[in-house]
C-alpha cells in the first residue's frame, strides 16, 4: 500500500509540477513571448484570455503533461522503464486535432494537417529503427555511425514539421483568421513537449545534475528559437508558399527518409 501511494504521489508531482504542467507553462510562456515579440513587431500585442479555459484547452493541457513526463529530462520522477516515445507522440498528435475546436486556422486544410502529422510521426519513430526500443532516453543515447543518416534525416524532417504543428506557418488564407491576435494557450502548452521531445530523441541524454538540467533546457530553447526564426521568415510570404512547401518538398523528403530507414534496417541486420 505504501508503494502504491508513493507511486501515485510521485507521478502526480511529475504531471503537475516537473516536468509536467508547471514546467511546460513556464517554458512555453517564455518562448511564446519571444515569438510574439518577433512576429508582431509594429502590431498590437495579443489579448489576454478573459474567460475560463475551455474543455479543449484542458484536453490539450492533459495531453501535453502526459507527453512531457515521457521526456528524458534530468530529474524526471517517472522511471525510465515507464516512459515511451509512442505515448508522447500519440499525446502530442491528439493536441493538434483537439485544437481544431479552438481556432479555425487549420480547418481549411485538414488533409494537409494529416500529412504533416504523418511526416512528424515518421521523424519521431525513425530513430527506433535499429535500437528496437521505444524508451526516449535509449533512442537519444544511440550513437551508432550506421544510424547517422537516419537520425539526421529524421531530425531535419522533425524541424520542418514543427512550424505548422505549432501554427507558426499559416495554412489558411489571412482572411479566414481573427482580426486581432490573442494569446495562444494551446501553443504555450505544447512548446516544451514538442521541442523537448526533439532534444530527447536527437541529443544524447543529460546527467541528473544542475549542469545536465541547463544542458537539456539549453538545447530545447535552441530548438524553439530555430523554429521561431523559420516561422518569422516564412510567415511573411503567405499561406500559398507554406502549402507548396509541405506538398512539394516536405512530403517527398519524408518518403526519402522512409527509404533510408528501410535500407538502414536491412543493412544493419
Amino acid at each position: 500500500m505504501i508503494q502504491i501511494l508513493s507511486g501515485i504521489a510521485t507521478h502526480s508531482v511529475a504531471l503537475l509540477l516537473y516536468p509536467g504542467l508547471a514546467a511546460l507553462v513556464a517554458f512555453g510562456t517564455v518562448v511564446e513571448l519571444l515569438w510574439m515579440r518577433l512576429s508582431l513587431r509594429g502590431r498590437e500585442w495579443p489579448e489576454l484570455p478573459r474567460r475560463r479555459p475551455s474543455p479543449v484547452v484542458g484536453t490539450i493541457a492533459l495531453c501535453s503533461m502526459l507527453a512531457a513526463v515521457q521526456l528524458a529530462v534530468p530529474w524526471n520522477l517517472v522511471p525510465g522503464e515507464e516512459r515511451s516515445v509512442v505515448l508522447a507522440a500519440v499525446a502530442l498528435a491528439f493536441t493538434a486535432w483537439a485544437e481544431l475546436a479552438l481556432t479555425v486556422e487549420f480547418v481549411a486544410e485538414p488533409g494537409l494537417l494529416l500529412v504533416i502529422q504523418l511526416c512528424w510521426l515518421l521523424a519521431v519513430l525513425g530513430p527506433a529503427v535499429q535500437p528496437e526500443s521505444l524508451r526516449p532516453q535509449v533512442l537519444g543515447n544511440v550513437l551508432v555511425p550506421g544510424l547517422l543518416p537516419v537520425k539526421v534525416g529524421c531530425a531535419f524532417l522533425y524541424l520542418l514539421c514543427l512550424p505548422a504543428l505549432l501554427r507558426l506557418w499559416p495554412l489558411a488564407p489571412a482572411t479566414e483568421r481573427r482580426g486581432r491576435p490573442r494569446l495562444d494557450a494551446r501553443r504555450i502548452l505544447t512548446w516544451f513537449p514538442y521541442c523537448g521531445l526533439f532534444t530527447t530523441l536527437f541529443i544524447s541524454p543529460s546527467a541528473d545534475d544542475a549542469t545536465g538540467l541547463l544542458r537539456f533546457f539549453g538545447f530545447t530553447l535552441v530548438v524553439a528559437v530555430v523554429v521561431i526564426l523559420a516561422g518569422v521568415v516564412v510567415q511573411r510570404r503567405g499561406p500559398a508558399i507554406v502549402r507548396g512547401t509541405y506538398t512539394k518538398a516536405v512530403t517527398p523528403f519524408a518518403v526519402l527518409v522512409l527509404a533510408i530507414m528501410v535500407l538502414t534496417s536491412i543493412l544493419m541486420r
